[in-house]
């Protein structure tokens, strides 16, 4: 299956298969995945966390709003997280990636701190994009969720110097789950509506 045709078959799972689960060796291609992400001067402000576990799965799903049963159904749910402390950022940034120093101290540093959190918040979104293609490239179905309760997830997840940005369910989809493409189209706006070609 082509791209195109892999975007056509994506969508926003609702339902899950509860008896099925993504493979190990599936999760470690994700994972690979997620490490190769682009971001905005290769700054890589953020961290990744797999969750499998039963309990620590339902302890997010009950502060997940309407998405409570997906986090419960999905085989894994996967939280992305910015970093929140900007001095570290600076520190790892410094050590990691010297040459992009003059980058963030002259156009970045200037705007200050919030500024900077939500640049590194966006970095994020960056990823996501990876991540979504990713799993239907590899026959998983996915559900991405700003739709939860961030800081009770820093706590659950005990998250240090990181802030919760969204989170992604990944599993099967439930052959009854009317939300797949072939029972319920996709709706999307007239392609000419939102793309301009200037030549």
């Amino acid at each position: 299956m082509d791209f195109l045709d892999l975007m056509k078959n994506r969508y926003t799972t609702k339902k899950y298969n509860t008896d099925k689960k993504v493979s190990d060796k599936k999760i470690l291609e994700l994972k690979e995945i997620l490490h190769l992400s682009a971001s905005s001067i290769n700054s890589q402000p953020w961290t990744f966390i797999f969750i499998s576990d039963e309990k620590i799965k339902h302890q997010l799903a009950e502060v997940s709003y309407l998405n409570e049963q997906r986090v419960k159904e999905s085989s894994h749910l996967v939280v992305f997280a910015a970093i929140d402390d900007v001095e570290y950022f600076e520190k790892r940034l410094q050590k990691n990636r010297p040459s992009a120093m003059g980058y963030y101290n002259e156009f970045l540093k200037p705007k200050g701190e919030t500024h900077i959190k939500s640049w590194m918040k966006h970095q994020v979104y960056l990823s996501l994009g990876f991540f979504l293609s990713a799993c239907a490239s590899m026959g998983i179905d996915s559900t991405p969720m700003e739709g939860i309760q961030n800081e009770e997830y820093d706590s659950i997840l005990s998250l240090s110097g990181y802030k919760t940005v969204f989170a992604v369910a990944i599993g099967y989809r439930d052959v009854e789950d009317v939300n797949q493409p072939n029972i319920t189209s996709k709706s999307r706006l007239p392609l000419q509506n939102i793309i301009t070609s200037l030549s």
